[in-house]
């Protein structure tokens, strides 16, 4: 299926891309040399010659997250089959998860693109294009085992938490509750583990993620799941359409190939071919 012969002994050449953490310094400057080398197969242009640069939020379990010091997860190894494609390395800058909403980051050119376990939304898309859905998310309801709470319904009036800027607390508010805010996933987990809250709504393949660890599964468990109807994609700064189209491309050979599916046994967990196979919204 390799479309670019050509390509390939340079690609294999290369080391696998390996995902490097970015600190962004406190002045950057903006690379806008304009050489030829900054274009990658397809004429897909790049902000970097060489490699593909990734916006993401850390940490962000089982889509991206540091392990052994190298950010890693179900969105690096996608991204890291577009890379492959275009012949370069894929590169992540940590960034804050509002910058995704407004495409901040990819407008000011210091991205390529955006991979963050992000729900593609109207709102959203008002700022950024969206590759094809590659993943739906529900909501997962998970709770202390102690609290005696055993559906959504029955988190009126408990201590609820849910991640900042998120769908989950988008929801949970929608439904008339007060949910307390935490900056990230782990902060999240924290808050459960340290009874701040009893329960919390979050997206369930984070979910999964955190009840591989035996201690995580004694204490608490999913009582609920909420078909919120979401769906996750990758976002480019608005126009970039060849970009978009190797992302698609990259998503369509690894769901044919079988590539996708032993990518969401690695990261998720046991492939549900609903969850996985998205139509196109």
């Amino acid at each position: 299926m390799n479309t670019h012969p050509g390509h390939r002994a340079r690609i294999l050449a290369a080391t696998t891309a390996t995902a490097g953490l970015l600190l962004v310094a406190g002045c950057t400057s903006t690379d806008d040399g304009g050489s030829g080398t900054k274009t990658a197969a397809g004429g897909v242009e790049l902000v970097k010659a060489g490699q593909l640069t990734t916006c993401t939020h850390l940490p962000y379990p089982p889509f991206q997250s540091e392990i052994d010091g190298k950010v890693q997860g179900f969105d690096v190894s996608l991204i890291d089959l577009v890379a492959k494609d275009l012949g370069v390395k894929q590169d992540i800058l940590d960034t804050p998860f509002e910058n995704f909403k407004t495409g901040a980051f990819l407008n000011s050119g210091e991205c390529d693109l955006a991979a963050a376990g992000m729900t593609i939304t109207e709102e959203r898309k008002k700022n950024v294009d969206f590759s094809d859905p590659y993943f739906n998310a529900t909501q997962a309801v998970l709770v202390d085992k102690k609290s005696g709470i055993s559906s959504f319904a029955g988190l009126k009036g408990r201590k609820l938490g849910a991640q900042a800027q998120t769908t989950g607390e988008d929801y949970a508010k929608s439904k008339g509750l007060d949910p307390v805010s935490f900056e990230s996933s782990d902060a999240v987990l924290n808050g459960l583990r340290t009874g701040q809250v009893q329960a919390v709504v979050i997206d369930y393949p984070v979910v999964q993620g955190w009840l591989k660890d035996k201690a995580n599964a004694d204490a608490f468990e999913v009582v609920d799941n909420l078909d919120t109807g979401e769906q996750y994609g990758f976002t480019v700064k608005k126009g970039n359409t060849k970009l978009r189209a190797a992302i698609n491309k990259a998503i369509e050979e690894a769901k044919a190939d079988g590539t996708y599916k032993k990518l969401y046994e690695q990261w998720i967990g046991p492939y549900d071919e609903s969850a996985a196979s998205p139509a196109a919204s």
